[in-house]
């Protein structure tokens, strides 16, 4: 074969490899294109139900709803389903039920079986604090009747005195977690609880907890809910984490004064609280109002509130102190969003340091829970005491007379004879004259 049809020959085969190599390519590229659901979770609040899509790359979808019977449609384009739909908890107060499907063009369609009334919110995420490319579906039920701000309605000397308990994270936000995956927003979750039912039990006195689930609550709601039911005081729990795992200690936190934050440490933490909006998921085009753009201190009554937010500090850390290791023994000052109700007595506490092992499994025991629970009680009870907002009731005493009986006694002043039993630990009901009782308020 001559050199010229050996060339020739040569430039033909190239040509035709050049070929089937862009017609393979035309095969392989959507393959390697499509977008991944590894991931799907669903959270549950009193006002929306959440879905969330763990995504490998971000993607192109429709949203559109079907009705009898009410549903409402994903397509998501070239994606595949990694995701295991079936390990979700349904139904829930809103969501029935979900499927998904193949569709054309590689589209996955997820359909969401809903009740009545319900209206989807969606919009994406970009990988932000460890967390990949995510969708997020709020499933927003029908809004119930406006019942009218408790901060506008004014408070009377025997209204209680209401305790706002803001349990930090939630949802898709775990906030810290330790060396055995203990997250911080269970921790601080069921502190709240045990402190919650620890304010109930005295009398005048209210909580209200912010977050009473495992769901997400953006910053700027959380302040407006403190602010809706006509909240007092307000309380937000949380637990730190560094690298150095022998570091242990709570600590208490209050606004700063200016709005900058000298300290470093406190800065950082600040830092670290302020992106839960971004973890926990909260819509981009959303424009949250900087608490911290106008001076702080241009009100008196902001004033005070500064003020007695520290007092309030320093009353909790002398009641962690008699039971606990405190990491900074004086209140340290940053810019936390959460605690922007100017207006009231508010503080962040670090109830220690979830990434010390030993810690982490001390928070991790209701015991350990209740008891920082009970330091955290008491000083929000003296401070109500000192300013004269809370009177402790004078214990009721009854001598036992002749011909009388635990039935009559208790007739008088209005009471069960179970309780006058339980109050004084009597196992049987016989009485002896002289005998002094306990009796409960009526």
């Amino acid at each position: 074969m001559s050199k010229y049809y050996a060339l020739k020959l040569s430039s033909q085969v190239t040509k035709l490899c050049f070929a089937a190599l862009a017609v393979l390519s035309m095969w392989i590229q959507p393959a390697q294109a499509a977008t991944s659901i590894n991931d799907i979770r669903m959270w549950t609040a009193p006002d929306h139900t959440r879905l969330v899509l763990d995504l490998s790359q971000s993607v192109q979808y429709d949203l559109f709803r079907l009705h009898n019977p009410e549903r409402i449609v994903i397509d998501l384009k070239k994606t595949r389903m990694n995701a295991k739909v079936s390990k979700l908890k349904l139904p829930d107060p809103v969501l029935l039920s979900i499927r998904h499907g193949k569709q054309k063009g590689d589209t996955t369609r997820i359909v969401l079986d809903v009740k009545n009334g319900v209206s989807p919110r969606s919009f994406l995420l970009k990988k932000a604090k460890g967390k990949p490319h995510r969708l997020v579906i709020d499933l927003i039920p029908k809004e119930k009747k406006v019942v009218k701000s408790a901060q506008n309605k004014p408070k009377t000397k025997h209204d209680d005195i209401i305790i706002a308990i803001d349990a930090g994270h939630g949802g898709e936000d775990p906030g810290a977690i330790g060396p055995s995956k203990l997250y911080e927003k269970t921790v601080t979750l069921a502190i709240a609880k045990e402190l919650e039912k620890l304010i109930n039990a005295q009398p005048g006195m209210k909580a209200v907890l912010i977050r009473t689930g495992d769901y997400f609550v953006k910053l700027s709601s959380r302040v407006k809910k403190v602010r809706a039911k006509g909240a007092d005081m307000m309380i937000s729990i949380h637990a730190d984490a560094v690298t150095q795992r022998h570091v242990k200690g709570a600590s208490v936190y209050t606004l700063s004064e200016s709005g900058a934050t000298p300290d470093r440490v406190a800065a950082a933490l600040a830092a670290k609280e302020n992106a839960s909006d971004l973890i926990g998921g909260v819509m981009p085009e959303q424009t949250i109002e900087d608490p911290f753009i106008r001076n702080i201190l241009g009100d008196m009554a902001k004033r005070d509130g500064l003020d007695s937010s520290e007092m309030f500090a320093n009353l909790i850390l002398a009641q962690l102190t008699q039971g606990f290791p405190i990491k900074y023994n004086k209140p340290k000052h940053a810019r936390f969003a959460v605690l922007t109700a100017l207006e009231i007595p508010s503080v962040l506490v670090e109830v220690d340091y979830i990434s010390n092992p030993k810690r982490e499994r001390l928070l991790n025991t209701r015991t350990h829970q209740r008891g920082i629970a009970k330091a955290m009680f008491n000083a929000t009870k003296t401070y109500f005491t000192r300013l004269g907002m809370l009177h402790t009731p004078t214990p009721i005493t009854h001598t036992v007379h002749r011909g009388e009986s635990l039935w009559s006694i208790a007739k008088k002043y209005g009471v069960s004879v179970s309780s006058i039993l339980k109050l004084n630990g009597l196992k049987q009901q016989a009485l002896k004259v002289g005998q002094r009782l306990r009796l409960p308020q009526s």
